[in-house]
């Protein structure tokens, strides 16, 4: 009778300790079932798409993607996704609410604060932890192209520009182009400010795709993961609106709230 009226929770994480706690944690809690624990998110996806789900409990490793997200949201499209972050890139958090995600909490959470927001979520609310929504409502989003995508997610990387030049099949001087066009767009100063922040949107979600076979499936040079995006918080960017060409749209519409 219990799994007929409790919310089934099922959590992908790799660390079984973080599940031994989450059942410890339910036991008290007849409403909250936790139904299943994978440590591999492939076999998350496949448990999603044979069972019935209401909250995806997601542990933010390097295998949590948004391509893993949108392949959740296939297998099933009812269930509500929920991260259970230590740290999250702001442009990977943005992205992961785009596709789907409900709730990003802390793991620094008490446990009865825990409980309290996934009984929100049960309810059909929102639930984000304070300083992520803060940076998601005061983010400016500014769209690259994918060559400067590629670009950014190199130089976080600490490459030089020759380096770039040759991965990218490109000359050392359209390299600096595109360098200056970023300063512009970005509003940064130099290569070192423009590489924080794409460390900063890389967090997590992209480590472990950082390069991408290309698709050929040939023996030429790999193709570096482009970022999409990035998100820059108002409150400490230099940005110019004007030069940059960003207008309101740009913003995250504040349409999340915390669960209270």
């Amino acid at each position: 009778m219990r799994e007929s009226v409790a919310t089934q929770i099922v959590l992908y994480t790799d660390q079984s300790f973080l599940a031994e706690g989450l059942a410890f944690a339910f036991s008290s809690r007849p409403e909250l079932h936790l139904a299943a624990s994978h440590r591999s998110i492939d076999e998350t996806i496949a448990f999603a798409r044979d069972h019935s789900i209401d909250i995806l409990l997601l542990d933010v490793t390097e295998e949590v993607t948004i391509s893993a997200l949108h392949a959740i949201r296939r297998a099933n499209p009812s269930c509500r996704m929920v991260f259970w972050a230590g740290a999250i890139g702001t442009e990977f958090a943005y992205q992961a609410v785009e596709a789907g995600v409900c709730g990003i909490l802390r793991k620094s959470l008490t446990p009865n604060k825990f409980i309290e927001a996934l009984e929100g979520l049960r309810e059909g609310g929102f639930c984000f932890d304070k300083e992520v929504l803060e940076g998601l409502i005061s983010g400016i989003r500014v769209v690259l192209t994918v060559r400067e995508g590629q670009l950014v997610n190199l130089l976080s990387q600490g490459l030089k520009n020759k380096e770039i030049a040759g991965t990218l099949r490109i000359s050392e001087g359209t390299v600096k182009v595109y360098l200056s066009r970023l300063f512009k767009k970005l509003g940064v100063g130099d290569r070192l400010e423009l590489a924080l922040y794409g460390l900063r949107n890389l967090q997590v979600g992209y480590a472990n795709q950082s390069v991408r076979q290309n698709p050929s499936g040939g023996t030429g040079a790999a193709s570096p993961l482009a970022l999409r995006s990035i998100l820059i918080d108002v409150r400490e960017a230099r940005v110019v609106r004007e030069a940059a060409g960003i207008g309101p749209h740009n913003r995250l519409a504040p349409a999340l709230h915390l669960h209270n």
